[in-house]
């Protein structure tokens, strides 16, 4: 089992990838904390987990809001109570957010979407960031998607807090570096999970034609499979992907499971990363 003998803490976990992620590490091995804002899904995923389990794995759930300091606090505290001690920390609570044209949407909920999908990332590392220091060691592991690396007309907030969501993953990676605390950056693919839904909901007039009819496809074609962004979750858990970091890394389209052999590379060089295109890149002199 590759992630024998490891906690985690896993947030957003009581549905979707979130879940499959935690199902995934408790197959390998893991003891699991999970946390979502449905007490109700939270204790129906904590259940499903613990049949799954096996003698010695502990299952933590605690109901949270990723975007509040006092709750993430709380609710890191009870983890590493609960487990005795975390390794890992799996960043996966995220939403969409309003849809529309941004100079028409409400504001307020433009925000809360950073508060969620990038605050709620920030806040957990900063929890779990002194416990993987004392320890000498720690993985943090961030989902991303498509919004951090192409424009998302009509889901602004989306796109702009999932880029961000990447360039922080980048800027820790190099703070913790010396401290062997990996980071990452996951692009899972494109999923039919409830936030498809909520795009094939709103319909063409809000999300753009385009992005509809793609969604529509997608739907139609069953999307990314969620255990593909879980086995990749998996890995950069363990010890096998030790010493890759800084990098944002597709399920999909990456040959990530034979990364290890190209460290060294990856220590050295931009590939994975967000970084701007000038026209040399392009074959183009604009002297």
């Amino acid at each position: 089992m590759k992630l024998s003998g490891l906690n985690a803490i896993i947030t957003g976990a009581s549905q979707g990838l979130g879940l499959e992620i935690a199902r995934a590490f408790v197959r390998d091995g893991a003891s699991v904390a999970l946390c979502a804002r449905d007490a109700a899904k939270l204790d129906a995923a904590a259940r499903e987990l613990r049949a799954l389990a096996t003698a010695g794995q502990k299952i933590v759930a605690l109901p949270c809001d990723v975007s509040d300091p006092t709750a993430v606090s709380a609710f890191a505290a009870a983890a590493i109570a609960g487990l005795g001690s975390v390794q890992v920390l799996v960043n996966n609570a995220g939403i969409y957010g309003p849809k529309g044209p941004t100079e028409s949407v409400d504001f307020a909920a433009w925000k809360h979407a950073l508060e969620i999908n990038l605050f709620g990332v920030l806040l957990p590392c900063r929890e779990l960031i002194p416990h993987f220091k004392a320890q000498g060691r720690g993985k943090i592991i961030n989902l991303s998607g498509g919004g951090a690396t192409a424009p998302m007309p009509f889901i602004s907030a989306y796109a702009a807090s999932k880029a961000a969501v990447v360039r922080l993953t980048e800027t820790l990676a190099e703070e913790l570096r010396a401290d062997k605390i990996d980071v990452n950056a996951v692009a899972p693919g494109a999923l039919n999970t409830r936030l498809l839904d909520e795009v094939l909901q709103a319909g063409p007039r809000t999300v753009g034609e385009v992005f509809y009819q793609r969604a529509l496809k997608q739907k139609a074609t069953g999307g990314a499979p969620l255990d593909l962004g879980a086995s990749l979750c998996v890995w950069l858990a363990s010890a096998a992907s030790d010493g890759i970091t800084g990098k944002l890394l597709s399920a999909q389209w990456d040959p990530w499971i034979n990364l290890a052999a190209k460290r060294d590379i990856l220590a050295q060089s931009d590939i994975y990363t967000l970084r701007r295109i000038v026209p040399e890149d392009r074959g183009q002199k604009w002297n």
